[in-house]
């Protein structure tokens, strides 16, 4: 099928001498276009999943597929060519380079791309535009408030074009209001452009804001509703 596939995955780690089971048989379906929110406790497996479906981790058993493309068997080296070309990550903590203005660190993803200088200025000028920080494209991340750092981390998510955006608690270190602009560009991003969202979350109304909420529990889902 289209869209993402996870079929009877089990995956375990190591610690010390004991093994933890984290998904022993999980299977979901996830279609191109969705926006799903992860909710559960600590230790429930959110990360995880986020990790298992953007080809960072490799399950113990069982497969994950996107788009016809078997992730589980993919070798070393085509998975990070599939990563780069079809998944934006955006992290709780923005993950930017410091020393680096907002418009190289959205630029850094496509030093590996066959995309000249030139295009890279423009298609970096188009996301900042569109983020509303045009005018702040030659700050570093220290010039920048929480809300327009984590702008910045999408910009770096959508520069490779990706067809599904992983966010790992986007809100999580935001105030209110800057969440809410990050949770509507979000929404924006999957109504107008199609892009595929599986956003993990504590915030209530982070996760309200997507299409269909997901609740892990002991690797399991228990809880399935519409948001």
């Amino acid at each position: 099928m289209d869209g993402i596939l996870i079929s009877n995955v089990r995956k375990d780690y190591r610690l010390g001498r004991n093994t933890v089971t984290i998904f022993s048989d999980l299977t979901m379906t996830i279609a191109p276009g969705d926006f799903v929110a992860i909710v559960g406790p600590s230790g429930s497996g959110k990360s995880t999943l986020l990790n298992l479906i953007g080809g960072i981790d490799r399950p113990d058993q069982g497969e994950i597929d996107f788009e016809h493309a078997r992730l589980s068997r993919m070798s070393e080296s085509a998975l990070a060519r599939w990563r780069a070309a079809n998944v934006g990550f955006v992290f709780q903590f923005y993950n930017l380079m410091p020393m680096l203005t907002a418009e190289q660190n959205v630029e850094l993803p496509l030093l590996l791309t066959s995309l000249s200088a030139r295009q890279r200025r423009e298609r970096v000028e188009t996301l900042l535009s569109m983020l509303g920080l045009a005018d702040r494209r030659r700050h570093l991340p220290s010039e920048l408030s929480g809300g327009q750092q984590q702008r910045v981390g999408i910009a770096r998510a959508l520069a490779s074009d990706p067809k599904l955006l992983l966010c790992d608690e986007p809100t999580g270190d935001l105030d209110r209001e800057s969440a809410d602009e990050v949770l509507t560009m979000l929404r924006i991003l999957n109504t107008e452009l199609g892009k595929t969202i599986v956003m993990v979350t504590h915030d209530d109304a982070a996760a309200r804001s997507a299409r269909r909420q997901l609740r892990l529990d002991k690797g399991k889902f228990i809880e399935a509703e519409a948001a």
